[in-house]
């Protein structure tokens, strides 16, 4: 027994759970029925990665918080790396902080994904053989490796077919996996983030990376993979798109664009200025301004009364 074998189980349980809940409205041999299963299968991880995600925001925003103190210790330490290195470290443990933080949910992926590629690719087999609750089902196996997404079986790969239909249909959701995350990683760096300097910042760099890396790795690696993991990751990238979106729309980074652009819309709906706004938000900003024109004219040599004559 594999130490894998119970995340194989996992897998394959939510799939055919999802297959028995669509296969009465789609039919048990049907494509969809399998195709849908997977997309399923999505919506269940993505919501057990919430918390996850929510982590990786707030890591997000501690660090462009972070950024003055993290170019400071660059300036200070240019010369020496190793010492900048652990400078920097050490703030990011002070503020309990990861620059990591946005590979999280891929890394946290990673092993429904091998998963999902090892179910599928066993249902490739002749005969076809499956992990956990597809083990033993002969016509469980047999529908699920007979189940096509647009004509391509779901267990066929781009290297592992002579099928034109399979390659036009692994080329379109390589394409659009790559599309989708180079896309996502554009919205985030152009409306969910602060404008920064260029020049030394890591985080700026770091997401710079991760915008053209990212896809070039999907987009390579996509040719070895089934139609089924395509479909799964093609879905969890727009659920991504969407929920970044939504967070960028509705919770912007202060500093951002995209939280310039709210502050906007609520002054425009209250009549007000963005800077009146700003003030309205921050009553301690005003007070404290009130404050120091009254020490000012405490400060202010008093003027002497003319004596009546």
């Amino acid at each position: 027994m594999s130490l894998l074998d119970p995340l194989y189980y996992a897998v394959s349980w939510v799939v055919v759970f999802f297959h028995n809940l669509l296969s009465g409205i789609f039919g048990e041999n049907s494509g969809a029925s399998w195709s849908l299963a997977i997309v399923g299968l999505v919506v269940v991880i993505r919501i057990l990665l919430i918390p996850l995600f929510v982590k990786q925001i707030k890591s997000q925003r501690a660090l462009t918080a972070l950024q003055p103190q993290m170019k400071a210790i660059q300036n200070k330490f240019k010369d020496d790396r190793q010492k900048q290195s652990e400078e920097l470290m050490k703030l990011y443990k002070d503020h309990k902080t990861n620059p990591l933080a946005s590979c999280f949910p891929i890394l946290a992926q990673a092993p429904i994904f091998f998963a999902l590629f090892r179910v599928l690719n066993g249902l490739g087999d002749t005969p076809p053989r499956g992990f956990g609750v597809l083990e033993g089902e002969t016509e469980l196996l047999s529908s699920a490796a007979n189940a096509k997404f647009f004509g391509a079986p779901i267990s066929e790969t781009f290297l592992g077919t002579d099928s034109m239909t399979v390659r036009i249909v692994t080329v379109f959701l390589i394409a659009f996996m790559s599309a989708s995350t180079f896309t996502t990683q554009r919205q985030l760096m152009v409306k969910g983030m602060p404008k920064m300097d260029s020049k030394n910042n890591m985080m700026l760099q770091q997401q710079k990376i991760m915008l053209y890396l990212f896809p070039v790795i999907f987009a390579v690696s996509g040719v070895n993979f089934p139609v089924g993991v395509l479909i799964y990751w093609s879905t969890t990238n727009l659920w991504t798109w969407g929920q970044q979106y939504y967070v960028i729309k509705r919770n912007p980074t202060p500093g951002s664009p995209a939280f310039e652009e709210l502050q906007k819309k609520k002054a425009a709906k209250l009549g007000l200025t963005p800077e009146e706004l700003e003030e309205l938000n921050n009553p301690k900003k005003t007070n404290t301004s009130d404050e120091q024109k009254q020490i000012g004219q405490r400060q202010q040599p008093k003027k002497k009364k003319k004596k009546k004559n």
